[in-house]
Order: C-alpha cells, then structure tokens, then sequence
C-alpha cells in the first residue's frame, strides 16, 4: 500500500517509522535538534511550498529520509491505515 504525503509524493506505507505532527514534537529540545542535524545531513525533504504541518520518517535499504507535509499528521494517519491497525490491535 501506498500513501500520498503531498504534491506529487507518494511513498510505501512500508517504509514509514513515523508521522508526527510538526508542532507538537518540536517543543522538545530533542526533537529541534534531531530535526536540525537532518538537515544539516541532507535526509529531509521538503515536499511543498506550503507551510509544514508534518513529517514523516522513512527508511529503505537502511537509509533514512524525513519528507516535511503540509498534511496534517492524523489525515496521514488515517490515510495510511495506522488508527484501524491500532485499534484492531487494541482490541485483540
């Protein structure tokens, strides 16, 4: 299964570690400088002109790549299936 992230991105459900929402998580000191040394490395990749409100943490072939998204994380959530598979396994 495929999500599309925005424009003219898709990606593999697959390869997805997380989507998080940019303005709750980069409150954390932490998480400022896990984004700041990213992209200072080169693994983001901004996918629109728009403001971000998201980003999504991949890896394929064990190389890490973090797209940011003017898609709201829980709409990327949703796309991807993630709250069904959560409550499913919730449920169990």
């Amino acid at each position: 299964m495929f999500l599309h992230i925005g424009g003219e991105y898709v990606i593999p459900v697959k390869n997805i570690i997380a989507i998080m929402d940019l303005e709750t998580t980069s409150i954390s000191k932490d998480t400022k400088e896990f984004l700041k040394i990213a992209e200072e490395e080169g693994f983001i990749e901004g996918i629109t002109d728009d403001i971000p409100k998201s980003f999504i943490i991949t890896e394929v072939d064990k190389k890490s790549k973090i797209y940011l998204s003017a898609i709201s994380s829980v709409t990327l959530q949703k796309r991807a299936g993630f709250s069904s598979g959560i409550k499913n396994y919730i449920d169990k």
